[in-house]
């Protein structure tokens, strides 16, 4: 599919574009810049033209993983606020890409964007589009920049297998939702507390350093779909932020993110628990376990950093009890 990838400095409004072409609210925003910390992925639609967005985290240095695999590039600046030296640095970088450059001035209603829409033809890209992805101005103009370097797709053929949901034939002009080679998509989110190694196990089933992470507790802030095959089984991994206790969660941004895990858990048909296997019978594992088996998802529950506990048969016998007291309802989860 073809590959689109949002670059540009921090709070430049990249997240807000991307939720516009997935069309709905799937990424963090907030005027705090560097809310996105990790690259995500989704199937981005504008009228009829279909592709894959990537929306980038917007630090220093443009992910060279992002680009790489991009066969369009739109660099956002920020029309109001004018050029700046980090907007410099990332034209450098992209110049050589040539054609596969878009450049776009986001937050250009009004008429106090007008003077940083002209300051956009310094940066070497040719001319800039003006759009407010807030606002959804300019998505015309967008559409003809993206149409005129996407590829001619040949006509589709019909497909024999199609099948609706309910898993008869569709009619004739009904959407098709489903083949009957292709298996349904599970997803997978993996939750729990601050710091107990979620975006760790996730890197650790993809096999890569997909996710950013660290000893500090918070580092992811929203939630991150990643896609993952096992068996020949497409799934989608998804990264949440840490749950702490309500009474703890006070910064905005934070009351985001526990938002953006409450969903991931809504709409997950598995929840992964992560737990600490140090201090894994605290009461707010319990209070997550409780919302997922609220919300009907299939729960398993992981005990990560086995490595450091020294009577793993006690400390298992401790969890399991815990939970079937606590929450009858999980007896019978995996561990």
């Amino acid at each position: 599919m073809f590959t689109i990838a949002l670059v540009g400095r921090p709070n430049v409004g990249k997240s807000t574009l991307f939720n516009r072409l997935i069309g709905r609210r799937h990424a963090l925003v907030d005027d705090t810049p560097g809310v996105t910390r990790d690259r995500r992925e989704g199937e981005g639609r504008l009228a009829d033209l279909h592709f894959q967005v990537v929306d980038t985290a917007g630090l220093e240095e443009a992910d060279p993983e992002s680009l790489a695999g991009a066969d369009l590039v739109l660099m956002m600046v920020d029309a109001r606020s004018g050029i700046m030296p980090l907007d410099e640095h990332f034209a450098r970088l992209l110049r050589r890409r040539g054609d596969k450059v878009v450049l776009l001035a986001n937050k250009s209603e009004g008429a106090a964007a007008r003077a940083g829409l002209f300051e956009a033809f310094s940066l070497g890209l040719g001319e800039p589009v003006a759009i407010s992805a807030e606002h959804n101005e300019g998505m015309a103009d967008l559409y003809e920049a993206i149409r005129a370097r996407m590829p001619e797709e040949p006509a589709e053929e019909k497909n024999e297998n199609a099948v609706l949901e309910d898993g008869s034939p569709p009619e004739e002009g009904v959407d098709i939702w489903q083949d009957r080679d292709r298996p349904r998509v599970v997803r997978m989110a993996v939750v729990g507390r601050p710091n107990v190694g979620k975006s760790t196990l996730v890197n650790a089933i993809l096999g890569e350093d997909r996710l950013l992470t660290g000893p500090e507790a918070g580092i992811t802030r929203d939630a991150i779909e990643v896609e993952w095959r096992y068996r020949d089984r497409p799934l989608k991994l998804v990264d949440t932020a840490g749950l702490r206790r309500r009474a703890r969660v006070m910064e905005k941004l934070e009351k985001l993110s526990v938002e953006d895990t409450r969903r991931a858990i809504q709409f997950a048909h598995v929840v992964v628990l992560v737990l600490d296997a140090q201090m894994m019978l605290e009461k707010q594992d319990l209070t997550i376990a409780r919302m997922v088996i609220e919300e009907g998802r299939a729960l398993v529950i992981a005990a990560n950093k086995w490595d450091a506990v020294t009577d793993r048969e006690q400390a298992l016998r401790d969890l399991r009890d815990r939970f079937e007291i606590s929450l009858p309802q999980v007896k019978g989860a995996p561990y």
